[in-house]
């Protein structure tokens, strides 16, 4: 079994345009959830959100690129352009017909929908733009970063809902271990700021008004989120031989269906999830240091977490970090998992565990050490990421620090 590494990482999301400034903003315990501001907000009952304020797109592409790029892959591009000269690696001849990508959404061009919708119903006209089934495909970010960075080997998109990103990511981890592949680019992101598709998610009743608390017993639902994540798994041997940089190495990767219900989470399949990839990492429970929770801030997600981590861990629960940094950036659904990540690569390069902000009052069935609302010193070694999806789909994956 080929060992796995990552060599670079870029994001765009509301806590930053980039990974420093992301990181800079978790480190502060910094919100990056406010007032949304687009087309026919007044008509939402749900005003807040994690939104990439004052984007620009004329400012990163071309008028043909955007004829092209729906929201969610302009965000991809960006992440994946800072992700890949952070590596510094370069697609060509045989790495280049083997390597190839994996990112995870879960709407896809929703913003592309949303607009050509209004186009049809309320403006009445006949016609829309050529490019609007390829600019809305789930696939478009995943081809787009293909055809921009030359990977001609296994490329396709995961839709998952809130675990699409931790799927495709355990996805690249499994191809490069297997021997599959020597690299993948992998990751995932998410646009659904708009006034369509925040109007379909007040329907499900679980969002919050006015802010994001995981895990504090005050709390009244999630915040939506945007943005992108992009990270370059490498296998060991080949980063090693041209001199990479390595931010971490990643051991484990677990995955698991409730078949119990399509909204309500059960503490059956996260605890499978999260014991799985523990098990494949080779690592004792007592090793994990901290968790990244997936932690929405509903009453039904946070408290069948906590409940399965202390299954799975027992009286090592109680010394675990677990933290929710969907507090800060909002849930990103699709591409949550991703921007996540880069929260445990920081918790084992720079010994910082983001908090959970937000937190106000304990809670009896969330009773773990959730690092409330002040970063926390700490040396871990072994990481996880949780992700629990509607539709009971569950991936965890498992990172440890390198070397």
């Amino acid at each position: 079994m080929k060992r796995v590494v990552i060599t670079g990482q870029g994001t765009i999301n509301a806590l930053g345009r980039n990974v420093p400034e992301t990181l800079d903003a978790m480190r502060e315990g910094r919100s990056g959830i406010g007032p949304l501001e687009f087309r026919d907000v007044e008509r939402l009952s749900i005003r807040i959100g994690g939104q990439v304020r004052d984007f620009v797109p004329e400012k990163e592409f071309n008028r043909q690129q955007i004829a092209l790029y729906d929201r969610f892959t302009q965000f991809t591009l960006i992440a994946a352009k800072e992700a890949l000269e952070q590596s510094g690696i370069s697609f060509e001849g045989e790495l280049a017909a083997r390597s190839g990508v994996v990112l995870g959404t879960a709407g896809g061009g929703v913003n592309t929908w949303d607009e050509n919708y209004r186009t049809v119903y309320e403006d009445g006209k006949n016609r829309v733009h050529p490019f609007v089934v390829p600019k809305l495909m789930n696939n478009a970010a995943a081809s787009h970063v293909s055809i921009t960075y030359n990977l001609q080997g296994p490329s396709y998109t995961v839709a998952t809902a809130c675990a699409s990103s931790n799927h495709a990511m355990g996805q690249a981890f499994n191809m490069i271990r297997s021997g599959m592949v020597p690299a993948m680019v992998t990751g995932g992101s998410e646009s659904m700021l708009c006034f369509g598709g925040v109007k379909a998610w007040e329907g499900l009743r679980v969002m919050s008004r006015d802010a994001c608390r995981p895990f504090s017993a005050n709390r009244n639902g999630m915040v939506q989120g945007e943005g992108a994540a992009v990270f370059v798994f490498e296998e060991l041997e080949h980063a090693q031989a041209r001199g990479a940089d390595i931010l971490a190495e990643v051991v484990g990767f677990a995955m698991s269906s409730d078949a119990a219900d399509i909204v309500m989470p059960s503490k059956r399949g996260a605890a499978k999830a999260i014991s799985g990839a523990v098990r494949d990492a080779g690592v004792n429970p007592e090793e994990i240091g901290y968790i990244n929770a997936h932690g929405t801030g509903t009453a039904a997600n946070d408290k069948t977490e906590c409940a399965a981590v202390a299954e799975v861990f027992g009286r090592h629960a109680d010394r675990l970090m677990i933290s929710s940094t969907k507090s800060m950036h909002g849930h990103l659904i699709g591409g949550t998992g991703a921007v996540e990540l880069l929260a445990c690569v920081m918790a084992l390069q720079e010994g910082v565990i983001a908090p959970t902000i937000g937190y106000e009052e304990p809670d009896p069935e969330c009773s773990l050490d959730v690092v409330p609302n002040v970063a926390r010193e700490a040396k871990v070694d072994v990481v996880l990421s949780n992700a629990f999806a509607f539709g009971g789909l569950n991936a965890v994956l498992a990172l440890r620090k390198f070397p």
